[in-house]
């Protein structure tokens, strides 16, 4: 009896140990990411005289414009340019993403110089990252 006794005894302390050991076990590296953003610029501004945008700024210090409709046109809201806008940002997040890019986060502003105002500008950044 007392030999399975100390055998019990044995096989606990030796999984106390190894669950120990195993829960202080280094976790490996970290992961490094590059990252990688765009801003799309759309104007409020009535009667379409406002200027909207995707700008890409590369590694080199290039800035590269995609060009977006605006969203107001002489009568208000210009719903097919909304879409148009949406089919070029989409596309633009679907390039990148072809790439190997996660979209790891995306921020959002609204400025208008002053409340009484009808102009203004939506400001949406899309920050992408992928393993180095």
């Amino acid at each position: 009896m007392k030999s399975s006794a100390d055998f019990f005894f044995g096989a606990v302390v030796a999984i106390l140990i190894f669950t120990g050991i195993a829960a202080f076990k280094p976790q490996g590296t970290a992961v490094v990411y590059q990252y990688k953003q765009f801003t799309s610029i759309e104007s409020v501004v009535p009667a379409g005289l406002g200027r909207s945008r995707i700008i890409i700024s590369t590694t080199d210090g290039q800035d590269i414009g995609k060009d977006l409709l605006n969203l107001y046109s002489v009568a208000g809201i210009n719903f097919k340019n909304v879409a148009s806008n949406d089919n070029i940002i989409v596309q633009t997040v679907n390039d990148y993403t072809k790439e190997g890019w996660e979209l790891y986060d995306v921020t959002t502003g609204v400025q208008s110089p002053s409340d009484k105002n009808t102009q203004g500008i939506y400001m949406t950044r899309y920050l992408f990252r992928k393993p180095m």
